[in-house]
């Protein structure tokens, strides 16, 4: 059995994928055999797997799961399609990365991550963002813990 791939969303253009989705989606393709899930809201996920198609994925193998619209939810939405599953590979940015490692501990989850790389016009904004939105999600999961 292959490796599931959950690829994380991004912000769309247009309807479309925006710069850093379309890497994200780019660096999975080598990845992708028997199961890709396309995580996010407000179109990501159905725009994803449009892009996925156009590029040679058959639509069979590929799972849109539209409710998530966070890191955290990527996760545990995935988590209802990909349980039987002991390892996946996860797809996003290289900003991006080290809180998505958390919330896969903090869930229990096993993965490999695949990251791709930010947009240079992109990356002082997104790495900033992620400077915030980092201790933020670890506070989240520390309360959590705490919490039972």
């Amino acid at each position: 059995m292959h490796e599931p791939v959950l690829i994380l969303g991004s912000r769309l253009i247009d309807g479309r994928p925006g710069r850093t989705l379309e890497r994200r989606l780019t660096a999975a393709l080598p990845h992708i055999s028997d199961h890709v899930v396309v995580s996010g809201h407000m179109g990501e996920a159905e725009a994803m797997r449009d892009w996925l198609i156009s590029h040679g994925v058959p639509s069979d193998v590929i799972t849109v799961e539209n409710q998530a619209r966070s890191t955290n939810e990527n996760l545990e939405h995935a988590f209802s399609v990909l349980k039987g599953y002991p390892r996946w590979i996860v797809v996003t940015s290289d900003f991006h990365a080290w809180r998505t490692k958390m919330w896969a501990w903090h869930h229990g989850i096993s993965i490999d991550l695949v990251t791709a790389r930010t947009p240079v016009s992109k990356a002082p904004k997104m790495w900033i963002r992620e400077a915030f939105a980092l201790p933020h999600s670890l506070g989240r999961i520390l309360w959590r813990k705490l919490r039972g």
